[in-house]
């Protein structure tokens, strides 16, 4: 099988939503799933170019290997429950170090999943907003998660991985928020992230491997026997 040209991440806290989010997007199907038992894995084509997606399990026994999934990432989506505060909180206390292995190019997309079950008239952006005679907001949750919460994300990460905001997408068109649920903003977020990371690869491929030079290779010559007793 050919090897894939570019990798791209899922990373998140056990049971926001990151298989979810990879089968509604490659299967078209949503599959309600205990805690992702070490990760999930596709191969999808984009552009001319070959795109691995992992999507990593978030319990504590499978951290470890979150690593691996970034190593050499083009792309880390940093996934969310938007009605869970500390899950976004966990994506900077114990994620946000795993992306050091990706790529020095890597684009970065902050992801709040589960908007399916937060209702819009109790999101904290209509806190004070007069209700009206009658609303209910029924049995769905109050959403926890602002999106200027996930921009801050968005801009701690730039700093931890000293990228100038110039240089780099908007925070605005980096942070999501979708529904595996639903579909609703699934494909326009993967679309979004795959769109920025093939010419990145196909720029990648023109300039060659980087020129360098592996010294555990390296082996010193032969020393000749010389002089009067050769």
């Amino acid at each position: 099988m050919k090897k894939p040209d570019g990798k791209v991440g899922l990373l998140g806290d056990m049971n926001v939503g990151k298989t979810s989010l990879l089968h509604r997007y490659m299967e078209r199907r949503f599959q309600e799933t205990v805690s992702t038992v070490g990760g999930a894995f596709y191969l999808k084509q984009w552009g001319g170019c070959g795109l691995e997606a992992w999507g990593g399990g978030g319990r504590e026994q499978f951290h470890g290997l979150g690593s691996m999934y970034c190593r050499g990432a083009a792309a880390v989506i940093l996934t969310y429950d938007v009605n869970s505060l500390q899950s976004l909180t966990e994506l900077e206390e114990r994620f946000l170090a795993l992306t050091d292995s990706a790529s020095a190019d890597c684009i970065f997309a902050i992801v709040g999943n589960k908007v399916d079950l937060s209702d819009d008239c109790a999101s904290p952006a209509d806190e004070r907003r007069p209700e009206k005679p009658g609303a209910s907001c029924g049995s769905k949750v109050r959403k926890q998660v602002r999106a200027e919460d996930a921009i801050a994300l968005y801009k701690k990460i730039l700093k931890y991985r000293m990228l100038d905001e110039k240089d780099v997408p908007a925070a605005e068109k980096m942070c999501f928020e979708t529904s595996a649920k639903t579909g609703y903003k699934v494909d326009y977020l993967f679309e979004t992230v795959f769109d920025m990371v093939v010419p990145i690869i196909v720029r990648q491929k023109a300039e060659g491997p980087p020129q360098t030079v592996d010294i555990t290779d390296y082996k010193p010559a032969k020393r000749t026997k010389s002089g009067c007793c050769a």
